[in-house]
């Protein structure tokens, strides 16, 4: 059953946004964009990692024990999973799992999330990622969805999957699957103790990507924020992992025919109070909408709105 997990606003000088309330599997409330609880990455081991593509409505299996990769910084315990998403298809819906095995353990996973010049933006711990009964076509697990929106610019993002010293000192309590029969078929569940899984380095991770709308969390920097040189990312033997420059964003093209003034007034003020609420999208949209009809002003606005939240 899926539960509520509210993301607490915030506005950030540096360029991030965080989202509103928002609907997840995690009950307990985090600030993505409070990175200073993760583990602290030198660039250049971040260099030597080799990131995998995930596509799109795509899910990317990762067995740990013969798939994963060494990071070997303080705070990180065993492999790790790295993975490049697209960050230039809109707003991404992320849902990363991590199954229990058949010997009762779990890997329990922290995410970082790094923009496209490998600069930490967002991080979800493990109490994110909470347990999930199991179902028809799943097992139990852990897991927790996350809501990206890239800023303009951004080519690609980051995700790095990883578990702690202190992870795995905990466990994680289990439904008995006599209880998961009695529920699904709406008997009497019996009272018997549930299975205990221990937290291990090992385990499979899946990350499926899809695009979605709705409250999210900015990654990478707004309009007129100081943007970092590029990084080359992941094995120089394969440039696709290159991180590319940052593309400055273009005006669309403008009809010959101006905007009328009260048309340009009507999309700028509701530009504003969609900054002001928080929802960043429905503000692109309005940016876009407006510049489609001529408007020389809705991304002036649009850029002292988001500063103005700073």
């Amino acid at each position: 059953m899926k539960m509520k997990k509210s993301l607490v606003a915030l506005s950030l000088c540096a360029g991030l946004l965080a989202s509103a309330p928002m609907m997840t599997l995690a009950d307990v409330n985090i600030v993505p964009q409070n990175t200073s609880a993760a583990p602290t990455i030198p660039t250049d081991a971040l260099q030597q990692l080799t990131w995998t593509p995930v596509d799109q409505s795509k899910t990317q299996a990762t067995q740990l024990s013969t798939g994963g990769q060494q990071l070997n910084v303080p705070g990180i315990s065993g492999p790790v999973a790295a993975y490049s998403v697209p960050a230039n298809i809109g707003e991404l819906y992320l849902t990363l799992s991590s199954e229990v095995d058949k010997r009762t353990q779990v890997f329990a996973p922290n995410v970082l999330i790094l923009d496209q010049n490998m600069t930490p933006s967002a991080f979800f711990p493990s109490s994110y990622f909470t347990y999930q009964e199991p179902g028809v076509m799943s097992a139990d697990r852990l897991e927790g969805e996350m809501r990206l929106t890239p800023a303009l610019g951004q080519q690609k993002i980051y995700v790095l999957v990883f578990t702690t010293p202190q992870d795995l000192q905990q466990t994680t309590t289990l439904l008995d699957p006599a209880k998961a029969y009695a529920k699904g078929t709406g008997n009497a569940v019996p009272d018997i103790p549930d299975p205990i899984a221990r937290h291990v380095t090992d385990g499979t991770v899946k990350l499926k990507v899809k695009t979605s709308s709705g409250s999210s969390v900015l990654v990478g920097p707004l309009f007129g924020a100081s943007k970092p040189g590029p990084v080359t990312v992941g094995n120089t033997a394969a440039p696709a992992y290159a991180a590319p420059v940052a593309a400055a964003p273009v005006a669309p093209a403008k009809p010959s025919a101006p905007v009328l003034n009260d048309t340009e007034a009507y999309f700028n003020n509701a530009i504003k109070q969609a900054v002001a609420k928080g929802d960043v999208d429905k503000a692109l949209k309005l940016l876009d909408e407006a510049e489609r009809l001529g408007s020389t002003s809705a991304r002036s606005t649009f850029i002292s709105s988001v500063k103005g939240k700073g």
